[in-house]
């Protein structure tokens, strides 16, 4: 049996790493925990050992030398004003950030060597910045970092994976890698995604008058999000794109999620006519699938949405699969796109799972390689969640055994250096929808780009939910968008959906139009987003005032004047931001 865990970025030789390091051979035993789980994870079956052949691919990820330069290059290329805003980094340049000091390579090696790994089976990838080691014999791994690797299959989806509830590092070593994977990292079934609710609809053009003269579709209750009213509501509908041959948006899906180019083709008849050659291409990423035949109705919302919005904006559908290492698609998927020579300048990417479930050294991994894809010029977008700020009861036990209440955020929303997108509802006013997703990252502090809108609603809020959550972690979302009873097609039949996976596509769909229109005047795109929404284009901005996001057994948050872990800084004018983007 083989397990093909994550594999990472472009393969460079390993080189020649002399010497054994004896000086460390008695350190090598001294092991550190790096992480552990005191239970089998929510949802998890351990099935006992594997059979005794079986081998594991383990990739390690080493802490840059200088664990601060990437996070600094991609503030000063997104920052606007800056002498370098806009110069987007390279491959390269990139990995010659990440990469780990020579003395820790050498030291890896040496610890390797110790335990019987032989040179020929080690790769290096990214700058060396990602060990491989490929086929190593279960005993081995589990004697290298002092785990217990078991067979565990999740009770909804009867995947199955290897994982260890706990692994070490040796006290020499521990402070120099960020992780080993695939460790303690169960992944995301499907069934913890946060995917689009959705029931029967049908196709409607009815519509209504809002203030203004302007002829919308309503988002609630006896009418349908449509295409028209998206790019009236949000102006985008007078804009002529002028660079769709430069401009990319990409669009991720994960182990079998995929659209179908005929209910495109079906959706564009419907609703956007000067649209119906929308296409897109797609690439099949470690074992991902496309059958056309038989989608998604997440990789329908995504391809319809982003396409009737963008179009013509050139479209890459990522499918994504998992090589027999189930939860690991989101590094799969990175490690492709980190790899080509140029990312699409937006990404819609409209799933998460709770943040908790993630162990807190992979959250931070992952959460760099999305900083990498900022600092090369891509927009990253996540949804934030479709349970309020929180499902279920959220009861936790702390040390002492006691039950206590704690609010659960979405990762990777929760990371800094994606654009969390939350929902909204209704058009006069446009309101937070119940469902949005919002909250703190209890792994991630708040970024100094919310420094000066975070702490205004901490210091309204006051005592409400102390304890329920982090407040010097990152806030969640950054904007919001229309997310209730978006109407789509699926194998050739309206639906309507309604989550922030509705949002997120739509979102993605306006920054792009904004890429192609600073790209069409010689401007680089606006790569990381959040520097530009909490600074300069705050004026491009509606703010929401009104909704909350119930969860946990509680009424959650409300929506307030400014910033609120409910929607955001607001949503997208495209209008207003065209105009502000055309003075830098």
């Amino acid at each position: 049996m083989r397990f093909h865990p994550l594999s990472v970025l472009s393969v460079l030789a390993f080189g020649s790493l002399s010497g054994l390091a004896t000086p460390f051979v008695s350190h090598w035993d001294d092991l550190r925990a790096k992480h552990t789980w005191n239970s089998v994870p929510k949802n998890w079956l351990n099935l006992g050992h594997p059979p005794a052949d079986t081998t594991i691919d383990l990739h390690i990820a080493l802490k840059a030398k200088n664990e601060n330069a990437l996070i600094d290059a991609l503030i000063e290329v997104s920052s606007p004003g800056h002498p370098k805003q806009g110069a987007h980094l390279s491959r390269e340049a990139v990995a010659e950030l990440v990469a780990p000091p020579s003395d820790v390579l050498e030291l890896a090696k040496a610890w390797l060597e110790h335990y019987g790994v032989h040179p020929s089976t080690i790769s290096t990838k990214h700058g060396g910045s990602w060990l491989t080691l490929t086929a190593v014999p279960i005993p081995r791994a589990n004697e290298l970092l002092g785990a217990s690797y078991q067979l565990y299959q999740h009770i909804g989806t009867n995947e199955t994976v290897l994982r260890t509830l706990s692994y070490g590092l040796p006290a020499a070593l521990v402070e120099h890698v960020q992780n080993v994977a695939p460790t303690t990292h169960f992944g995301f079934p499907r069934t913890t995604w946060q995917e689009p609710l959705m029931r029967r609809g049908e196709a409607t053009r009815e519509q209504t008058k809002v203030p203004g003269g302007e002829s919308l579709l309503s988002s609630r209750d006896q009418y349908h999000v449509t295409p028209p009213f998206l790019r009236s509501f949000y102006k985008t509908s007078s804009y002529v794109p002028l660079a769709a041959d430069r401009n990319v948006l990409g669009v991720a899906g994960y182990v079998d999620d995929y659209p179908s180019p005929f209910d495109l083709r079906q959706f564009m008849n419907q609703y956007r006519f000067d649209a119906t050659s929308a296409t897109y291409s797609v690439v099949k990423i470690k074992g991902g699938e496309y059958n056309p035949s038989n989608p998604t109705v997440e990789g329908n919302l995504n391809i319809q949405y982003t396409s009737v919005i963008a179009y013509p904006a050139r479209h890459i559908f990522y499918s994504t699969g998992s090589l027999g290492s189930p939860g690991d698609e989101f590094i799969n998927w990175l490690d492709y796109v980190l790899g080509q020579w140029s990312v699409p300048q937006t990404v819609s990417t409209p799933y998460g799972m709770p943040e908790y479930t993630i162990p807190p050294d992979y959250a931070m991994h992952m959460c760099n390689l999305f900083a990498q894809l900022g600092a090369r010029g891509a927009s990253v977008l996540f949804a934030s969640g479709n349970e309020g700020v929180g499902g279920g009861d959220c009861l936790f036990q702390d040390s002492s055994g006691n039950s206590r209440v704690q609010f659960l955020p979405t990762f990777p929303s929760t990371c800094p250096w994606v654009t969390s997108v939350g929902g909204t509802t209704g058009f006069n006013p446009e309101v937070a929808a119940s469902l949005s997703g919002g909250g703190f990252s209890a792994y991630f502090p708040r970024p100094p780009y919310q420094n000066n809108a975070v702490p205004t609603f901490l210091q309204n809020v006051g005592s409400q939910y102390n304890g329920f959550y982090n407040p010097r972690g990152r806030g969640v979302p950054d904007i919001a968008l229309q997310a209730i009873d978006f109407i789509l097609v699926v194998k050739s039949e309206f639906w309507t959906s309604r989550g922030t996976s509705c949002a997120t596509p739509t979102a993605a769909g306006i920054i792009s139009l904004l890429n192609d229109y600073r790209i069409s005047n010689g401007k680089a795109p606006l790569g990381f987003l959040n520097i530009w929404l909490y600074g300069v284009c705050l004026g491009g901005l509606n703010d929401i005032t009104s909704g909350s996001n119930p969860g946990c057994s509680t009424d959650g948050f409300s929506a307030v004047p400014g910033w609120d872990p409910v929607t955001g800084l607001g949503s997208l004018d495209f209008e207003r931001l065209v105009a502000i983007l055309s003075r830098w």
